[in-house]
């Protein structure tokens, strides 16, 4: 299966426990005697005007002093009703609600809606297509993890990685805007193609920043993966075991840290995942160690599967040549009456669908992302769109995980999780 063990992934430093892991010291004891105090339970928010909940998130937490009794996660906040606005526009006007969901790893939500109704419609994209989505989706991987890696290790204390990840995601935002002229709601895709091809120079300057990226990543590992500090904020916090995290719904690396080998590109594999090099790293623990050694490791996975993506590009077109499904060239459309007609009749009512439903899933940043969609005969616009959200289900665990730990394991837990509100509420 290509499965990657992070005690393996992380063999190279030294100072490493019998576990594989490197260990925190331990502190010497302290001879300090307890005074008796009368307590009563307290009633605090965290959010949802707070940095540390990474979004509009309100944390309703009942405490014994610092410890953690229960929590209970209040959303909505940023409610946008995408999925009911989609059931009033065409099946490419919905591809910019998509990216606005996880404004994070945009590009992965552009290719997964895309993908489920070019299942629906029985649309075969060309070769080329499908190597450079899978090239949008691996780069948006790197970029939704580099993300969580800056404002998590702000969460733990340190200042220095997150300078040094943010540099790095500027260059995908550079990247990004080069092909599609937004930094962050890209809206690339099309049904049955992009909006348009690889611009000149964008394969050299992705290969550039592949070049340059693991250095810098190396350089946050360093910095963090043995650090004392970081090790003793992480390193069995807010555990969970494989079983628990299956039956919670949990994907992506936050199920991965768990030791279960799930990855959809792999068991479920899309667009020739099967044939690539990579491996899927899996950790042991559970915790927010484990899960951050498992994003750590799943860049470098990523930079993988894009140098060998760069490297299988094929030419030829980038959309289907069908004049019901994609819009003819500009220069057509200006010279041929029918590309004209053709051009006024998709811009004006879409794409028609035959009858039917399907269910299409990727693997995002932050695990499984799902995309189900209804359609009447011939209709231009979805009856019904419904997404499964990573996020979503992956917050309903934070209960669990932060039951009597201290209120400052609490904020490091919900960093670990890796959420957006943007796609939770949605």
């Amino acid at each position: 299966m290509g499965q990657k063990t992070l005690e393996f992934a992380v063999g190279r430093n030294p100072e490493m426990g019998v576990s594989g892991r490197p260990t925190a010291s331990p502190l010497a004891p302290f001879d300090i005697a307890e005074p008796e105090f009368d307590t009563q339970k307290m009633l605090i928010n965290i959010g949802p005007q707070h940095p540390a909940t990474h979004g509009v998130l309100r944390l309703v937490c009942e405490l014994d002093g610092e410890t953690v009794l229960s929590v209970v996660p209040h959303i909505g906040f940023l409610h946008s009703s995408f999925e009911k606005l989609g059931e009033y526009r065409t099946w490419n006007q919905i591809v910019p609600l998509t990216d606005r969901m996880d404004y994070l790893a945009p590009l992965i939500y552009n290719c997964a809606y895309v993908m489920s109704v070019e299942k629906l419609m029985g649309i075969e994209v060309t070769e080329r297509c499908k190597v450079v989505r899978v090239i949008c989706m691996e780069l948006d991987r790197i970029f939704g993890h580099l993300l969580w890696l800056g404002t998590t290790a702000i969460d733990v204390g340190a200042f220095t990685p997150f300078l040094y990840a943010f540099q790095q995601r500027e260059k995908i935002y550079t990247l990004h805007e080069a092909l599609t002229g937004a930094r962050i709601t890209t809206s690339a895709t099309r049904v049955g193609g992009m909006m348009a091809d690889l611009p000149t120079g964008w394969i050299e300057a992705l290969v550039d920043f592949l070049d340059k990226f693991p250095k810098t990543l190396g350089e946050i590992d360093h910095l963090l993966t043995t650090n004392q500090i970081h090790i003793g904020r992480t390193q069995g916090i807010g555990a969970i075991s494989r079983t628990d995290a299956i039956n919670y719904g949990l994907t992506g690396p936050n199920l991965r840290a768990t030791g279960v080998d799930y990855d959809v590109r792999k068991d479920r594999p899309y667009y020739d995942y099967e044939t690539y090099d990579f491996d899927v790293p899996v950790g042991e623990h559970g915790d927010c160690y484990d899960r951050y050694l498992c994003r750590m490791e799943e860049m470098r996975q990523s930079v993988r599967i894009l140098r060998q993506a760069i490297a299988r590009l094929p030419g030829g077109p980038i959309n289907v040549a069908d004049p019901n499904i994609s819009l003819p060239s500009k220069t057509d459309c200006m010279s041929d009456m029918e590309s004209m007609i053709h051009h006024f009749k998709l811009i004006t009512e879409g794409i028609k669908a035959p009858e039917g439903d399907c269910y299409y899933a990727v693997e995002g940043s932050k695990g499984e992302l799902g995309m189900y969609i209804v359609a009447e005969e011939g209709s231009t616009k979805p009856v019904r769109w419904r997404v499964r959200p990573p996020s979503f289900v992956n917050l309903s665990v934070i209960a669990k995980l932060a039951e009597g730990h201290l209120v400052s394991d609490l904020i490091m837990i919900n960093a670990s999780l890796d959420i957006v509100l943007g796609e939770i509420d949605r």
